[in-house]
């Protein structure tokens, strides 16, 4: 737990609501795991402890890394207690730590992280203008290398997965255009065969009447032979 017990009403209210709105503007691209009270807790395994930090992110795909740690002070929980307890813990996790720390406390972040070692990836600021809350980034650290390697990671996993995506819908279309035209093809051949054979039986009811017809001429011309030497003899 954290060294500051019990804050201010209005400081605990304010810290609750950067949280929410940190959750769900970090909804849309990962998990959210939120540690308030009177909530689900989300624990951070780190070795044999249970960490709870404000907010625990994880990736959307079936690895489901760590995206990154992210921690919500007020102006009365920055302090040596809180850096020692909480911040030293969440910089060795092998992921992003970011600090959201309200405009005035971003001089006193830096000196506690420069005095106790404490390397944080990214520091932003929140200040309320009415009725809404705005963040502002007031600094950013050099990738590690161990956290920019799961970083590379995950891109490239995001990456194969678009990859895939791309090529599964390329595949899609190529079979749909593929049915289409076979379609028309189909329906060509039929006509096709269709047209072919109409035509052999045209031409076979053709064949079929010439032969009629030159039976025909033939029988008639045997008749005829066979008529004209009766014919001769009566005339004798």
């Amino acid at each position: 737990m954290s060294p500051i017990l019990v804050r201010p009403v209005r400081e605990q209210f304010e810290h609750d609501r950067v949280i929410r709105l940190l959750a769900a503007r970090w909804r849309r691209r990962c998990e959210v795991g939120v540690n308030l009270a009177g909530e689900p807790a989300a624990p951070l395994r780190f070795g044999p402890r249970l960490l709870f930090p404000d907010l625990v992110l994880t990736t959307n795909d079936r690895a489901r890394r760590l995206h990154a740690v992210i921690e919500v002070e007020t102006n009365g929980s920055i302090n040596h207690l809180e850096a020692m307890d909480q911040w030293v813990t969440f910089a060795r996790v092998r992921a992003p730590f970011h600090l959201y720390v309200p405009p005035g406390g971003v001089e006193a972040t830096r000196r506690l992280c420069d005095e106790k070692s404490i390397t944080v990836d990214e520091i932003w600021t929140y200040h309320t203008v009415g009725s809404q809350v705005r963040f502002a980034m007031a600094h950013r650290a050099p990738a590690r290398k161990g956290k920019a390697r799961t970083a590379s990671r995950a891109k490239s996993a995001a990456s194969a997965k678009r990859k895939t995506a791309k090529t599964s819908a390329k595949s899609g279309r190529a079979a749909a255009s593929r049915k289409k035209t076979a379609k028309p093809k189909a329906k060509k051949v039929a006509a096709a065969r269709k047209t072919k054979s109409k035509t052999t039986r045209a031409a076979g009811s053709r064949k079929t009447a010439g032969r009629a017809k030159t039976r025909a001429t033939t029988t008639s011309r045997r008749s005829t032979a066979r008529k004209a030497p009766a014919k001769r003899s009566s005339r004798r």
